[in-house]
């Protein structure tokens, strides 16, 4: 957000907060405080501030206010003062990658989590490939898309969350049906495991579980087809950072690397080919580091649990010293 946005909110909030407290004392509450209640709290809501607890509150004692000393000549509106132009204000944006983003990164200039960001996208990786547009909402939370049937309660129920807040968050009037196919932000939501990406069912999981034919070779591919080397130059080359083309088997990828003026070292990174020189028969084995947190370290590679299949494995963070890693 930026600082002019957060002065203005901030100025908007001080003012809702005076409108409020002087309706609260009067015996009735005009359509236009409640809708000038109605805005500071939306914004609030949108900008996560402090004090948006206390504006709900104050907004519903109005309405209560308000309900109570209407008469049948007098009706009640929601004017669109405050009329969202896009989804951005809405809680949603966009962003288009560029090389040497991650979704680390990506979610540190939002101010959001690096998992809400990959829940948003449908990806288990924080490597990302440049010129790709990016789903991002402004809170942590669940970018949902409505079913039929859905409510505001059953969603908060699924994804454990407050239906109030799904309500304020995304500006749904009292009483409305969803709209079937859009979008919302569920605040503070939570996936359940099987929505989740990259969730396998345990009866389908398997030493063996992994893709093929994942794509074709790129023109300056001179890896074999099928082996470890071959995906690790594919995905490399996917995310915006090609290795070159000669650097033999798997076990001299570090050696070929340092030669070629690439950063080798014990330090996994998001996008960095993983190295070592054992196994394989004698010729090492590469993979490419998708994710990195506390405790492991996540990788896709090729030919690990069979010729030609990609799969996921995960390493623990404290093994990181038995491996190269190549930036």
């Amino acid at each position: 957000m930026s600082a002019e946005r957060s002065k203005t909110l901030a100025s908007s909030e001080t003012t809702g907060v005076s409108s409020v407290s002087k309706s609260a004392k009067s015996k009735t509450a005009s359509v236009d405080e409640l809708t000038a209640a109605n805005a500071v709290t939306n914004l609030a809501e949108t900008a996560e501030l402090p004090s948006a607890g206390d504006l709900r509150e104050s907004e519903t004692s109005l309405t209560i206010k308000k309900n109570l000393s209407q008469n049948d000549t007098e009706v009640i509106t929601k004017p669109d003062i405050v009329k969202p132009d896009t989804s951005a204000a809405r809680g949603i944006s966009s962003y288009v990658t560029k090389e040497g983003d991650t979704m680390e990164s990506i979610a540190k200039k939002f101010k959001i989590s690096s998992q809400t960001l990959r829940w948003a996208n449908n990806t288990t990786s924080d490597a990302v490939e440049p010129n790709k547009t990016l789903v991002v909402p402004l809170v942590d939370g669940v970018v949902y898309t409505i079913k039929d049937g859905d409510t505001a309660q059953s969603l908060a129920e699924k994804y454990k969350t407050s239906a109030e807040r799904v309500v304020l968050y995304n500006d749904i009037d009292d009483g409305a049906k969803l709209s079937t196919g859009s979008r919302i932000v569920l605040p503070g939501g939570e996936l359940p495991e099987n929505e989740r990406p990259g969730y396998v069912a345990s009866r389908s999981r398997s030493t063996t579980s992994g893709s093929r034919n994942w794509l074709t070779a790129s023109v300056g591919n001179r890896y074999a087809a099928g082996n470890c080397t071959w995906y690790a130059y594919e995905r490399r080359l996917q995310l915006g950072r090609p290795i070159g083309s000669f650097w033999g088997h798997a076990k001299a990828w570090s050696d070929s690397a340092r030669a070629a003026g690439f950063v080798v070292n014990d330090v996994p990174a998001p996008g960095a080919i993983i190295q070592n020189t054992w196994g394989g028969f004698g010729y090492g084995h590469v993979g490419i580091v998708e994710r990195v947190d506390g405790q492991n370290i996540y990788i896709m590679e090729m030919n690990y649990r069979g010729y030609n299949i990609i799969s996921p494995r995960t390493i623990p963070l404290a093994e990181a010293r038995r491996y190269n890693f190549i930036h």
